[in-house]
C-alpha cells in the first residue's frame, strides 16, 4: 500500500471516528447491512482468507451522509444505541414490522 493510499484510508477512518463522537443516540439514524466483518467500509483489498460477511451495523446523525460502524463509535454511544434499536437492529430482519 502506498502512503498516499496508507494516508486516504487513514483520513476517511479519522472522519468516521470524529463524526461519530458526534452522533446523538437520542436522535442517530440507524442500519444494518451484510458487510465484510473485517472490513465493514469496504476500503481494504482484503486476502480471501479474510473475506468473511456478517451483519454489520451502522449509526449517524440526521443529515449526515457520513455513516459510522458501531465498532468506531464511544461505547456508550454503541451500547445506547443497541438499546433504544434493539427491535429494528434484531435478527431476522423485516420482524420489526410485525406486530406480536
Amino acid at each position: 500500500m502506498t502512503n498516499n493510499i496508507r494516508t486516504t484510508i487513514e483520513e476517511f477512518l479519522a472522519i468516521r471516528k470524529e463524526a461519530g463522537l458526534k452522533i446523538d443516540p437520542e436522535t442517530a439514524e440507524v442500519m444494518w447491512t451484510y458487510a465484510q466483518t473485517f472490513d465493514p467500509y469496504g476500503i481494504y483489498d482484503l486476502p480471501e482468507e479474510f473475506q468473511q460477511f456478517g451483519r454489520e451495523y451502522f449509526a449517524r446523525s440526521p443529515g449526515s451522509d457520513i455513516w459510522v460502524e458501531f465498532g468506531d463509535l464511544p461505547d456508550a454511544t454503541r451500547d445506547a444505541l443497541r438499546q433504544r434499536h434493539k427491535r429494528r437492529l434484531a435478527f431476522p430482519a423485516g420482524l420489526e414490522d410485525i406486530p406480536f
